[in-house]
């Protein structure tokens, strides 16, 4: 298939495809009994990450059993802070734990070329770039990074959870600091993502995940302005590949975030109304979301009558149908083969 006839691939450039591509966030994971079975062959989930074939074949697994509209790469937001020799492991129970960023030496010797480390990411993106077109021609192929501000609260406070106060209050009280962080940050993330589209990503997807904890002014310094100069980078670099954001948890500055970032589309998460954001975010730039990821959990008619209010509210505008965050463990696999068989149906 041409991939301009995909249908995420039209959705992404402003078209309004009924009925509507549709992915989920996560929908690669521990919901999923044979995700389950790679996972036990590789109990570190860094090296998962890092190994291609396993990899690209749980990045599949979704695809086989429900016919997504795209694949997205199995791989984690922090795989730029491992390849810039940030020490990187998860701890069951705990997720993410990195060695604490603190001081300006700490960040001159971040190597933004030391992103060439995850070389093993690239031949994932390879990998599936070549199986896509055999197994699931309509799918296209979505690469990401995380947003510099997500990245960043996680290196400085490191860890995950809580509300990253050692991370904002490096923001605000050593401002030079934290710049230098995300100077850099950006600098990795443009050839990150770059190489995964020189490698066959169709798109690609920043994940901001807390863009939510910073104030409006916060907002614009360290998610609006990063975003923006990535993805005027990308134009000059992979100009064919759509950029989605998500900054989750952003309310109203998502509109701002659409106009002024100049990505393709914007996610929105779950507490978003999707009606409100047919109006406010420019026309020009697709949506994506937002069912709760609850709702899929639950199944049912409640899950249907979220699904029905979405599509009704974004008929004829360009959009993705997806979660409003990641699907999480406790997922029947049978509610989302009952939600992909009604997206089927437009």
């Amino acid at each position: 298939m041409d991939a301009r006839s995909k249908p995420l691939l039209r959705a992404l450039s402003g078209e309004p495809v009924w009925p509507p591509p549709f992915w989920l966030m996560r929908q690669a994971g521990r919901y999923l009994p044979e995700y389950r079975r790679v996972r036990a062959e590789v109990p570190d989930f860094v090296a998962l990450c890092t190994d291609p074939a396993r990899a690209a074949e749980v990045t599949l697994q979704p695809l086989r059993r429900y016919g997504m509209d795209a694949a997205i790469l199995f791989s984690d937001i922090l795989m730029v802070p491992w390849a810039l020799k940030r020490d990187l492991r998860f701890a069951e129970g705990e997720g993410p734990l990195l060695a604490p960023l603190r001081t300006m030496a700490e960040v001159e010797a971040l190597d933004v070329g030391g992103v060439a480390a995850a070389a093993p990411v690239f031949e994932t993106v390879a990998r599936l770039a070549e199986a896509l077109p055999r197994e699931h021609p309509g799918a296209a192929l979505i690469g990401f990074a995380g947003g510099c501000w997500t990245v960043a609260c996680y290196m400085v406070e490191g860890r995950g959870g809580g509300e990253f106060a050692a991370a904002r209050r490096m923001a605000h009280a050593e401002p030079g600091l934290f710049a230098a962080l995300m100077e850099r940050l950006e600098q990795a993330t443009i050839r990150y993502l770059a190489a995964q589209a020189k490698a066959g990503a169709e798109a690609l997807m920043i994940f901001d995940s807390w863009a939510g904890l910073l104030s409006p002014q916060g907002f614009r310094r360290w998610v609006i302005g990063p975003t923006a100069r990535i993805r005027a980078a990308l134009k000059e670099l992979v100009p064919e590949v759509p950029v989605i954001g998500f900054p989750r948890l952003s309310g109203p500055l998502i509109a701002e975030y659409a106009r002024e970032t100049g990505v393709e589309a914007v996610a929105m998460d779950t507490g978003l109304d999707p009606a409100w954001a047919r109006d406010a975010v420019p026309p020009w730039v697709a949506l994506q979301g937002n069912l709760d990821p609850m709702a899929l959990v639950a199944g049912g008619e409640g899950m249907m009558r979220e699904v029905e209010a979405i599509l009704g509210a974004l008929r004829g505008r360009p959009f993705v149908f997806n979660l409003g965050h990641g699907v999480v463990p406790p997922t029947p696999p049978e509610h989302v083969a009952a939600l992909a068989a009604r997206l089927r149906q437009g």
